[in-house]
C-alpha cells in the first residue's frame, strides 16, 4: 500500500517550493554530486575556443559558495596559469559601494507634472545612508526623493558568480573542458512516512529523498547523485546508536543492492532534474507494504534514582532493515514520521525519530513517544553499609622482578559496600497485557566493575557492567511490582 495521502502531512513545509523557471545561463553539461555536510562536488563539462598561448576564460553561473581552492580544469592541450573567483554580485548596496567617488546622474521627478530633471553628483560615502555632492551642496539620499543612474557598471562586479581562469594553450581552436570543484550550500537526507498496523504487526514505508540547494547558483537539468556519507575527514552529524536508545538498535550485515562509492552508498536521481537556488525537492527511493513491525515498552533509570510520581514509559516502534523480514535496502540516516489509523480509519501522526546511516539487515528500535496508560514508578526502599566479608577483604597479586624470581603478594584492605534495595511498580491501564523491558543504568560507576545482583523478584539479564534489564508482564489493568537488590561499592 501506498502512503500517497500521508506525504503532503509529512514532508517539511518548504519541499512544496516550485521550480523556478529555467533562465538561459553559461552552464554546459552539469552533474552534481551531493553529500550530507553541506557539501557537493559539481563536474560542468562546457566547450572552449582557445588560441594558442595565454588565453582568459570567464565561467559564469558556477556556485556562489565554490571553494575555490578545489578547482580543477580538465582541456586537452591547457592548463590553468591564474584563476580569480569573482564573488562580489551585483546588488544596489553593492553597486552604490562601488561608486564611491565616482560620478552618477541623479534623475528627480516633480510629483505634480511628472516632469524630469537630471543633475550630475559625486557619491562621497555609502554607510547607513547615501551622501552625494551636487554642485556647491551636500545632499544625503533618502526614500524616493531621486533615482540614481548609472553609465557603466563598475569593474569586478558582477551580476553572476563567475571564476575567471587565465589558460596557457599549446595549439588553437575549440575543444571540450570539464571544470570540477567543491561546493558549500548542498545537503541532503532521508524522511520516512511510515504507517504502522498494531494489530497486523506491519508496517508500510515510503521513503523520501529531501534535498536543498543555498549555494546562490541553480543547476537547470543536471545530473545528481546523492552519496550518504560524509567523505573528507569532515564532521558526521549523523544521528549514532547510544547506549541510553530502546534496546533493539543492531546494525547489520547484509550488502544493499545500491551502487557504492568507497564506503559510501549512492543514490542516483533517475534522469535529470533542476536543483533551484533556495530549493527544496523530494524525490521517492523507497516503497515497501506489509513489513513486520511491533511495538515495544521500555523505560531506563539511573542509579539511585526514585520518582515521587510514577512516569509514562517509552512506546517504542520495532522493525528490521533485513531482506528477508524487512525493509530490504540500506538506509540513508534521516526523519521516520510513524502513523496510524484511527477508528475512523483516517491516518494520524503518532510520533517520530531519527536514524543514522543504517546498513541492510539492521535491527531498529525507536522511541516514537510516551505511554498515556503504562507508568512505572522506581523506588529506593532501603540502602545500607554490608559487611565487606560477604565480598573479599584481600587482593593477591604475582610479582616478577627485574631477575625473572616471581613471588606472590597479599594486601588486606577494608573497603566499604553498600546494599540497595529497589522496588519498580509498573501499572497497566490498558485492557490488554503488556510486556515493559525495565533496564536498571548505572552499575558501572567509576568503572570499580564487581556490582552484583544477590536477590531478584524477576530474573534478569546483565546487559553490560553498566546495565541490568528485565522483561517484566504487567496484566490487563493490572500491576507488577519488581524488586532487586544490589551490592555495589557505591
Amino acid at each position: 500500500m501506498r502512503l500517497t495521502a500521508l506525504i503532503v502531512a509529512a514532508l517539511p513545509l518548504a519541499a512544496h517550493a516550485q521550480t523556478a523557471p529555467d533562465e538561459p545561463n553559461a552552464q554546459g553539461d552539469v552533474s552534481v554530486t551531493i553529500y550530507n555536510n553541506d557539501l557537493a562536488l559539481v563536474q560542468d563539462k562546457r566547450t572552449l575556443t582557445l588560441s594558442t598561448g595565454r588565453n582568459r576564460q570567464e565561467f559564469a553561473d558556477v556556485s556562489a559558495r565554490i571553494r575555490p581552492e578545489t578547482v580543477t580544469l580538465s582541456a586537452e592541450d591547457a592548463g590553468i596559469v591564474e584563476q580569480n573567483f569573482d564573488y562580489d554580485l551585483l546588488s544596489p548596496q553593492k553597486l552604490m559601494d562601488k561608486a564611491v567617488g565616482q560620478s552618477v546622474s541623479l534623475v528627480r521627478t516633480n510629483p505634480a507634472t511628472g516632469a524630469e530633471t537630471r543633475e550630475t553628483a559625486q557619491v562621497l560615502a555609502n554607510n547607513g545612508g547615501t551622501i552625494v555632492r551636487v554642485g556647491d551642496r551636500i545632499e544625503v539620499l533618502s526614500g524616493m526623493n531621486a533615482r540614481v543612474v548609472f553609465a557603466k557598471l563598475p569593474p569586478n562586479l558582477r551580476a553572476r558568480p563567475t571564476l575567471s581562469v587565465t589558460l596557457d594553450a599549446t595549439r588553437g581552436g575549440a575543444r571540450p573542458a570539464t571544470l570540477s570543484y567543491l561546493s558549500n550550500g548542498f545537503g541532503w537526507k532521508a524522511d520516512y512516512v511510515t504507517l504502522f498496523d498494531e494489530a497486523a504487526g506491519k508496517i508500510d514505508v515510503q521513503g523520501w529523498i529531501t534535498l536543498n540547494n543555498t549555494s546562490g547558483t541553480s543547476f537547470p537539468n543536471a545530473r545528481t547523485l546523492l552519496v550518504a556519507g560524509a567523505p573528507g575527514g569532515q564532521v558526521n552529524s549523523s544521528p549514532r546508536f547510544q547506549p541510553r536508545n530502546p534496546s533493539g538498535n543492531r546494525p547489520g550485515t547484509e550488502s544493499a543492492n545500491r551502487e557504492r562509492l568507497g564506503d559510501y552508498y549512492v543514490y542516483p536521481i533517475a534522469g535529470r532534474t533542476t536543483l533551484a537556488n533556495a530549493q527544496q525537492k523530494q524525490v521517492s527511493f523507497l516503497d515497501v507494504s506489509g513489513a513486520p513491525a511491533a511495538k515495544a515498552y521500555y523505560f531506563r533509570n539511573d542509579w539511585l534514582s526514585s520518582l515521587n510520581e510514577a512516569a509514562s514509559v517509552d512506546t517504542v516502534l520495532r522493525f528490521s532493515s533485513s531482506r528477508a523480514g524487512g525493509l530490504g535496502d540500506a538506509l540513508p540516516a534521516g526523519t521516520v514520521r510513524v502513523y496510524m489509523r484511527d477508528a475512523r480509519g483516517q491516518p494520524q501522526f503518532i510520533g517520530e525519530n531519527n536514524i543514522p546511516h543504517t546498513p541492510m539487515g539492521s535491527d531498529l528500535a525507536l522511541k516514537t513517544g510516551e505511554a498515556f496508560d503504562v507508568k512505572i514508578q522506581p523506588t529506593v526502599e532501603k540502602r545500607a553499609q554490608i559487611d565487606s566479608n560477604e565480598w573479599a577483604r584481600s587482593e593477591r597479586y604475582r610479582i616478577t622482578d627485574r631477575n625473572g624470581q616471581t613471588s606472590e603478594v597479599t594486601v588486606d584492605r577494608a573497603v566499604t559496600y553498600w546494599r540497595t534495595t529497589m522496588r519498580y511498580r509498573v501499572t497497566n491501564a490498558r485492557p490488554t497485557p503488556v510486556m515493559v523491558e525495565v533496564v536498571q543504568g548505572g552499575l558501572d560507576h567509576w568503572w570499580w566493575h564487581d556490582s552484583r545482583v544477590p536477590n531478584e523478584s524477576i530474573k534478569g539479564t546483565q546487559r553490560s557492567q553498566d546495565e541490568r534489564v528485565w522483561l517484566v508482564s504487567v496484566p490487563a489493568n493490572g500491576e507488577t511490582n519488581l524488586t532487586v537488590d544490589f551490592d555495589t561499592r557505591y
